[in-house]
């Protein structure tokens, strides 16, 4: 199926060629600025700007554009305004005819690939072998899921990458204190549920290893111990692979689990963890000494810069290997890097890491720029998200100080959900299976939605009770409107939604097709930018306009039969639009709630 031309480029063309036209001389593309407006579907502010490098007069060049502009077809009116701004009006039929042809588009409603796509490879959701994941971890999971999903629609080959942490001192540690205390590895699963069993694994794990941690800390010989199995594990020794490898089996199981709960796919062949650049790490320092870029500092292999230094005032180097042969996460990075670009050909690298790690990855990036892994051919950068804050605007934590599990705030907000839903069901037209299943969508849609409506780099309130709230910028808001939709079109009988452009438009009707017809473009922006929060915005001011047109436009008692077909047309167009949307965010919209 063939993209739709918006409405809005469609229009911007149109005033772009009457400005050409008007101003024959212009050096720089006449661009009119065309923006939305309250004072008429659109408004053109460029010519301002235009007529001042052309010493003109911009109520004149104005007066010029509008005598180039043919109206009638898509635009209705166009009018100077002011000291030389347009307001332009487009007709009811270019709207509803625009939306036909989107409508027509089942899989992408008209919605066009990208022109140059790449290959991008997106490292998000890294939690840790042996750790429990907490809400550390949700945004760049939620995130990176939604950037993946936006950038494949929009053509880009993507390549998942889960950098989980699966290597170093903190397993030869683990492992050799289940050496010594073999017993404490005993742990029999209550439940069949796979699920159940990996959680309790998990939790089993997590508390062997704070103990482990502990004892590292605070006895020198145990901590010399744990330092040599690091080396035999490094060095290939079989017994200690053997207990790696079931740290790490376990640890997916687990894994798994709490991403199936996030209702999100992860696929065992992207989880390339620390522990898969192993045998690059050698290669990765001997380049960067070899071509000057890291140097010998105290023993250890380091790279400097000019413009990074520490409260002394002294350089604070990356270092790449340290003094007594160990890696640091550097070494790993870097490695991954080599790999992203040489073996997978990647054209961009993104990585959804906490915003707390910027200074690392600035200083691994300008590493690897200045080996000449990183060149005009391929860039790297970080998408940095801020911290999850409970009510109190503090960094969320349980009330013991301890940071909340991912599982228990995930479980809660389920829980919260399905009481709405319950709540909703008045009429006892679910069955409890299906609250449960509802519960679901709504809880972890809410969670999902109160993320990425959120520009990634701030920090965001967790507060289940607005989450899971019918009222607000919320995703159940989101749900809801669709539900709505959906249980009007199942009202009604015979009618079937119908494109009528010979029909005029009530402003409500105006204005919910206007912001249909701009989806398109909202796309491309938020792939270009990594930005979910703009999908967000558009989605509730799409869901409110809809709110309007419900309350002001009667559907199924319409004034005439083809203003029926033409209300459920509007209807069908802005539930799928909310469906294929919500879908690029990874929520679910249920067909009844």
């Amino acid at each position: 199926m063939a993209s739709v031309t918006s409405l809005t480029a469609n229009v911007h063309q149109r005033l772009a060629d009457a400005l050409t036209a008007a101003l024959p001389a212009a050096d720089t593309v006449a661009d009119p600025l065309l923006r939305r407006s309250d004072r008429a579907d659109f408004q053109a502010n460029g010519i301002l700007a235009l007529a001042k490098k052309a010493k003109a007069n911009p109520r004149e060049l104005a007066t010029g554009v509008v005598g180039q502009v043919v109206t009638g077809d898509v635009i209705k009116d166009i009018e100077v305004s002011g000291p030389g701004f347009l307001n332009i009006t487009i007709t009811d039929k270019a709207i509803i005819e625009n939306l036909a042809a989107r409508a027509a588009d089942e899989e992408r409603l008209g919605v066009p690939y990208a022109e140059n796509p790449g290959t991008t490879v997106i490292d998000y959701a890294q939690p840790n072998v042996a750790k429990e994941m907490h809400v550390g971890h949700l945004r760049s999971a939620v995130i990176g899921d939604s950037v993946v999903k936006l950038l494949e629609f929009s053509g880009e080959n993507v390549i998942r990458r889960h950098h989980i942490g699966d290597w170093g001192t903190q397993f030869g540690m683990l492992i050799q204190y289940l050496d010594e205390h073999p017993h404490e590895l005993d742990h029999k699963a209550d439940t069949e549920d796979t699920a159940a069993s990996g959680a309790e694994a998990m939790s089993n794990l997590d508390r062997l290893y704070k103990t482990a941690r502990k004892l590292f800390d605070s006895d020198e010989e145990f901590k010399t111990r744990a330092r040599r199995r690091v080396v035999e594990l490094q060095a290939g020794d079989p017994r200690t692979l053997a207990m790696w490898q079931k740290f790490v089996d376990e640890s997916k199981i687990y894994f798994f689990s709490v991403f199936e709960k996030l209702d999100m796919e992860i696929r065992d062949p992207d989880i390339v963890g620390e522990s898969g650049y192993n045998d690059m790490l050698d290669e990765t320092c001997r380049l960067l000494e070899e071509s000057g870029v890291a140097v010998r500092s105290e023993g250890a292999l380091c790279v400097f810069f000019d413009d990074i230094k520490g409260p002394d005032g002294n350089p604070v180097p990356l270092i790449v290997k340290k003094s007594d042969g160990g890696y640091g996460y550097a070494a790993t990075d870097l490695s991954a890097i080599r790999d992203r670009v040489f073996n997978l050909k990647a054209n961009t690298i993104t990585y959804v890491v906490d915003a707390r790690q910027s200074l690392h990855f600035k200083m691994v990036f300008e590493t690897a720029r200045r080996a000449g892994w990183l060149n005009g051919d391929v860039e790297a950068h970080q998408l940095a998200f801020g911290t999850v804050l409970g009510k109190d605007g503090k960094p969320f934590k349980t009330r013991e100080g301890e940071t909340v599990r991912l599982v228990d705030l995930l479980d809660e907000a389920i829980e919260r959900a399905t009481a709405v839903v319950r709540e909703k069901d008045t009429q006892d037209q679910l069955s409890e299976e299906e609250i449960a299943e509802r519960g679901a969508q709504v809880g972890i849609g809410a969670v999902k939605y109160a993320d990425l409506s959120t520009s990634a780099n701030r920090d965001y309130k967790f507060d289940l009770d607005q989450m899971v709230s019918l009222n607000g910028d919320t995703s159940v808001y989101l749900q809801y409107a669709y539900a709505r939709i959906q249980s009007i079109l199942r009202k009604a009988g015979d009618a079937r939604p119908a494109a009528h452009p010979e029909l005029e438009l009530t402003e409500a009707e105006r204005a919910l097709g206007l912001h249909v017809d701009g989806f398109a473009e909202m796309i491309a922006d938020a792939a270009a930018e990594y930005a979910p929060h703009k999908l967000a915005a558009y989605l509730y001011q799409l869901a409110s306009l809809y709110t309007t047109f419900y309350d002001k436009c009667p559907v199924l008692k319409a004034d005439t039969p083809e203003q029926v077909e033409n209300r459920l047309f509007l209807c069908d167009v802005t539930a799928r639009t909310l469906h294929r949307g919500m879908a690029l965010m990874g929520i679910r919209t249920p067909e009844r709630l």
